[in-house]
């Protein structure tokens, strides 16, 4: 089944930008070493996740991703829109089990790519200091802000239920009026008093008075 690719997508900036974030340029850039790192990857792993022990990789005819830029789309398209597997196989025309296997493989090739060209995210202050060239206290002030943000408070309800189900079981309106109770012995002597009155008056015999 026929499925997105670079070659149509890349006619449309406005919409690349939507699916990946980058401009066309900046995902120019980025193709040589994440490509670098995939066929790294390639050399010694098959695609679903086994040591390559056979053959060494190479694109397949039918292959749904047959380009670097196809590949590469594939990734920060789903990074971006955070689809559904099923979907995003639709999407570049396969099925749900090899998009799962495209994105485990491209995704550590995509974050090796970042890292070479430098716009890997920093995990500690340390390395995000090194990064600025500053001390780490320099890089503190630039995070302790964010950090220090106070947090918005949520108003408290006037009265908090018991039970987050209480609103939906607990009876309202007409719903709460008192219920009468059908078997009490006063409504069951009611209703048989109602009862041989009728009976008593169908049995009356019918004067001529009554036509």
């Amino acid at each position: 089944m026929a499925g997105l690719r670079f070659s149509d997508a890349q006619s449309r900036p406005t919409e690349f930008l939507d699916l990946t974030s980058l401009t066309l340029e900046e995902f120019q850039i980025l193709i040589p070493p994440f490509e670098a790192a995939f066929h790294a990857h390639m050399a010694a792993w098959r695609l679903d996740g086994k040591p390559r022990t056979a053959r060494r990789f190479s694109v397949c005819q039918n292959c749904p991703l047959p380009t670097p830029e196809d590949r590469l789309l594939f990734l920060l398209t789903s990074l971006k829109t955070y689809a559904l597997q099923v979907v995003q196989g639709r999407l570049f025309g396969m099925g749900q089990s090899k998009a799962n296997q495209w994105i485990h493989v491209l995704l550590p090739a995509l974050l090796a790519a970042l890292r070479a060209l430098g716009d890997a995210p920093a995990r500690s202050l340390a390395a995000l200091a090194q990064r600025l060239g500053v001390t780490e206290a320099e890089a503190a002030t630039v995070i302790t802000p964010l950090a220090e943000e106070p947090a918005p408070v949520a108003a408290a309800p006037a009265a908090t239920p018991a039970s987050p189900l209480v609103p939906m079981t607990g009876r309202s309106g007409a719903a709460s009026a008192p219920k009468t109770l059908l078997n009490s012995k006063r409504v069951r002597a009611a209703r048989q008093e109602t009862t041989r009155q009728k009976m008593s008056r169908w049995s009356m015999p019918c004067s001529s008075s009554s036509f």
